[in-house]
């Protein structure tokens, strides 16, 4: 007998020997936050490790039994990560374990694994590299022999507004008459030297940090989860993404990068379902893109969806697929 399904006999077991005092099946029951470590292989053939939070949950089909044996779901999860790397074999494998320890109590199981996902990105112009964390979920669901796979990731960018860019431009061009008018003649010599002023650019555009939330559903068919994929995927869509280390030629490569990147929320969501709908592993998808703004203290918000019928649903928060979030 292993020790999952290890059972002292002469101790209380509540939830199978009492009786409900009020009956009815629940859609899940489980637990959510379990600390687990876990590993992950990286896109160079390696393998990370790190801490993650798992939510396991099970429904109970039967409204007459007053609760499921949650130790067993944890148990699992101990084993399963303690012998695999995390991917959708594991995560599939895991589910079906979920079932067939609750057998006659549960035909619908539910994985979500949250860790950081840490990796090496290049500077933008200068031989260097840093590392960069990006949350990333795991999400499985095992229902009538089906196994659908979803993925979470938050990437952060810079945004530039393209109105108060517009606005500086003015205030540069206005300066710019006021210290040269007069003047019958201006050689090129005192119109760089003036540009490379602080009186030359006495106004600049607004940039703040931003975050593009995404939800996925793949095709379950993957060996590996995509996950440094859909990170490039994104970061080439936004153009702007936020950088680790930054000498003096990647900072002026990031404002050169910036000043030809305006966008509002809406550009960026428009620029990440584009680049969504062309990617054939993707059944469906939510994203949520947020300007943390900093000229007022509020955020500017777009959210995009495919527009899969019975798929995510652009509501004022997470996607929703309730089901699926932790809390």
């Amino acid at each position: 007998m292993s020790r999952i399904e290890n059972v002292v006999p002469d101790m209380p077991d509540i939830a199978n020997d009492t009786q409900v005092e009020v009956a009815g099946k629940l859609d899940w029951v489980g637990m959510n936050e379990i600390e687990m470590p876990v590993r992950i292989e990286d896109d160079a053939g390696g393998v990370i490790q790190s801490s993650a939070l798992v939510t396991a949950y099970v429904n109970l089909k039967d409204p007459d039994v007053r609760g499921i044996h949650m130790s067993r779901l944890y148990l699992h999860l101990d084993q399963g990560f303690g012998e695999r790397h995390l991917n959708p074999c594991t995560l599939r494998q895991l589910l079906r374990s979920f079932l067939d320890s609750h057998e006659g109590l549960s035909d619908r199981a539910l994985i979500r694994v949250d860790f950081d996902y840490v990796t090496r990105r290049p500077a933008l112009a200068s031989d260097n590299e840093g590392w960069r964390r990006y949350p990333v979920s795991m999400i499985g669901i095992l229902e009538d022999n089906e196994f659908s796979l979803e993925m979470g990731l938050e990437i952060l960018y810079s945004s530039t507004c393209p109105c108060s860019a517009a606005l500086a431009r003015q205030l540069v061009q206005e300066q710019f008459s006021k210290d040269f008018d007069g003047r019958e003649s201006i050689d090129f010599e005192q119109i760089r030297e003036w540009l490379g002023t602080e009186q030359g650019i006495m106004a600049t555009p607004h940039a703040q940090r931003s975050a593009a939330e995404l939800r996925v559903r793949l095709t379950p068919s993957f060996d590996m989860f995509p996950i440094v994929e859909l990170i490039d995927e994104i970061e080439s869509a936004v153009k702007t993404p936020v950088q680790a280390t930054v000498k003096r030629e990647d900072e002026q490569a990031f404002a050169e990068l910036n000043g030809s990147n305006l966008m509002f929320c809406e550009d960026a969501g428009r620029r990440i379902q584009t680049a969504l709908n062309k990617d054939d592993r993707i059944l469906d998808f939510w994203a949520r893109c947020t300007h943390y703004e900093s000229l007022h203290p509020h955020n500017a918000v777009a959210v995009v969806t495919k527009g899969v019928e019975g798929g995510y649903v652009a509501g004022a928060g997470a996607p929703v697929r309730l089901e699926l979030s932790r809390t």
